[in-house]
């Protein structure tokens, strides 16, 4: 059976204050759920019932369960990338082994500290376009990834870039998804061969013109 599909819908944005407080209370209350019941029990009655808003106000905002999902994985994607952005401002770092590590570790960072992040991070099982209706998952992240890589690494947004973008995180969701499945916590020798894979192979295809 072919469970590639495309997401429910996100009806409308918040404007006023008080309808992003229920927005946010909304995914938080989700992401709550899918640590205790896990994604095939959720359902928008009981978010609704735990984020105390009226389950019509979740309908005003999600067209279904689908698009409670999606919205709660966007809001992630866009925390990882504020996260990875912010710190490789901080730290500057000079070479992509630099980038490799922070851009991992605050990928683990969030597995092991947000809240239904390891139920749903950036999709969900079967919801193989969640982000965008066009794209698979891991393709969107990719994407989002390129623009940080191709400036930090001198590499022009080219196909050749989009192209080890996502090879190398189609490596890294797979072998972070074995270490996490192997450790709650994620396991640390597993990790660590994550960012060697990620750091041999862009040192490889993402040498900047000139070098």
């Amino acid at each position: 059976m072919n469970r590639d599909r495309t997401a429910g819908t996100l009806r409308r944005l918040p404007v006023q204050k008080r309808s992003a407080e229920r927005f946010e209370r909304l995914l938080d209350a989700c992401a709550e759920l899918l640590d205790e019941v896990g994604y095939a029990a959720l359902t928008t009655k009981e978010v609704a019932r735990r984020a105390e808003v009226p389950i019509g106000t979740l309908y005003q905002f999600f067209s279904d369960r689908e698009g409670l999902i999606a919205a709660l994985a966007a809001r992630n994607l866009e925390t990882f990338l504020e996260r990875v952005a912010a710190r490789l401002e901080r730290e500057k770092p000079e070479d992509i082994s630099g980038i490799v590590d922070v851009t991992v570790d605050e990928f683990v960072t969030m597995r092991r500290t947000i809240t239904g992040f390891g139920v749903v991070d950036f999709g969900a099982a079967g919801q193989d376009h969640i982000l965008e209706p066009a794209l698979d998952n891991n393709t969107a992240v990719a994407e989002r990834l390129r623009a940080l890589t191709a400036t930090l690494t001198g590499v022009q947004g080219n196909a050749e870039l989009e192209i080890a973008v996502r090879v190398a995180l189609e490596c890294a969701d797979s072998v972070l998804k074995l270490a996490f499945r192997t450790d709650p916590q994620g396991d640390s020798q597993l990790i660590a061969e994550c960012k060697r894979v990620l750091d041999s192979y862009l040192n490889d295809r993402l040498r900047p013109p000139g070098n």
